[in-house]
């Protein structure tokens, strides 16, 4: 087996929990739909969670929901609200400059996830995006930039299992691939996203993210989403790219300073 190949059973197992765990109740037919999988694997995957305690079945209903039992898997894990707490007040002040949303995401495995943003605040957006929402890394700013600065041989990693899951169309993974210019992010200090394909409104918004970092490695993404009629993004970096380094390098500074009195 190569190495670093992930296993086909259990990525299918936890997309079905994921789906799941995220609708409260699904029916078998709806659960092999949003794991992308045949109707056959999906019982087998189902009977497993079953088995495990993670699932079960409503009485006298054929829809599945998960159990108690899911949230042992967060046992362990402490999320770092330091990154939201500080960067809040920042972001907030941003939008009431500029007008447009700004929006925190961290990478969780090939996915960037929402930690905080600023929709409710703005009469600028289309919808409002709450935290947990994802966008895929290499079609969203804030993926592109996330890569960009992930350290090499992690990357080829994730790259690398995206190729074999053959989750991801073969053909945009490479143009996608070859798109992102690692070296350029890096020094330019910012992605782009000329349109947003994978929000809640396809196409309509185009977004410019630029890194936080906590001392020298990358925390998260911060990112600007403004509508795509409205201007290019040539004319938003132009209007808005000092003032989010700026205030990505104060959340940064503050960040780092909070995590050093933390460890004293």
């Amino acid at each position: 087996m190569e190495k670093g190949v992930p296993i086909r059973a259990i990525s299918r197992a936890i997309a079905a929990l994921k789906a799941i765990n995220r609708q409260g109740s699904l029916t078998m037919m709806e659960i092999a739909r949003a794991a992308e999988v045949p109707y056959p694997t999906a019982c087998r995957l189902v009977q497993t969670l079953v088995y495990e305690g993670l699932v079960e079945q409503e009485p006298d209903r054929k829809r599945y929901r998960p159990t108690a039992m899911v949230q042992s898997l967060a046992y362990g894990f402490q999320d770092d609200d330091r990154l939201v707490e500080i960067a809040r007040p920042h972001i907030v002040s941003l939008t009431r400059r500029i007008g447009w949303p700004i929006s925190i995401a961290s990478r969780v495995g090939r996915n960037m996830m929402l930690r905080d943003s600023t929709h409710a605040n703005t009469a600028l957006t289309f919808e409002r995006y709450y935290p947990g929402f994802t966008l895929p890394v290499l079609d969203s700013a804030s993926g592109k930039l996330s890569m960009a600065y992930t350290p090499d041989e992690e990357r080829e990693t994730l790259l690398r299992w995206m190729k074999v899951s053959q989750e991801v169309d073969p053909e945009y993974l490479k143009a996608a691939r070859a798109g992102l210019n690692v070296e350029r992010i890096r020094s330019q200090g910012y992605a782009v996203q000329g349109r947003n394909h994978h929000n809640l409104t396809p196409g309509k918004t185009a977004s410019i993210a630029v890194p936080i970092f906590l001392g020298e490695h990358f925390k998260a993404a911060m990112t600007v989403i403004f509508f795509a009629s409205a201007m290019k993004p040539e004319a938003a970096l132009d209007r808005y790219l000092d003032d989010l380094k700026g205030t990505a390098e104060t959340i940064s500074a503050e960040l780092t300073q909070a995590a050093a009195l933390n460890q004293r």
